[in-house]
């Protein structure tokens, strides 16, 4: 089991479709969010395709995972962020992304936060360990 506190990072630098990376990170996001770490997860590169609004899978004929990424905040992972260089040259606004869950006092939707790549960074030269995928 992981030592309380550990900071670990999830990076999620591929695109949601056309590779099982994007659900397989999710799926290690929900197993890490079980054990007491300090978790936090990072999109940038393609990965910031998979926040972005109204995805629809049927035409793919595979399952859609949105909703898994909407329920972060019930696993009490809200230190979600996004790569604000990845989102321009992927000409994604920044209010075109989902929600990572909502606030249980007022109901508004929690979004994942939006930093330059030098935060990002920085929050990662002080993680314990990182996930990429």
């Amino acid at each position: 089991m992981a030592a309380k506190g550990k900071k670990v990072m999830v990076t999620v630098r591929k695109a949601p479709h056309g590779s099982i990376y994007a659900q397989e990170a999710i799926e290690v996001m929900f197993i890490f969010a079980s054990y007491d770490m300090d978790l936090s997860v990072v999109f940038l590169d393609d990965g910031v395709l998979a926040l972005h609004k109204g995805q629809d899978t049927q035409g793919l004929g595979i399952k859609g995972f949105m909703a898994s990424l909407g329920a972060l905040v019930d696993w009490e992972v809200t230190n979600v962020y996004v790569d604000r260089q990845s989102l321009r040259e992927r000409n994604i606004a920044e209010d075109a992304i989902i929600s990572i869950g909502k606030n249980e006092a007022t109901d508004a939707p929690i979004m994942p936060k939006v930093l330059d790549s030098a935060e990002i960074a920085k929050m990662m030269a002080v993680q314990h360990g990182i996930v990429s995928f």
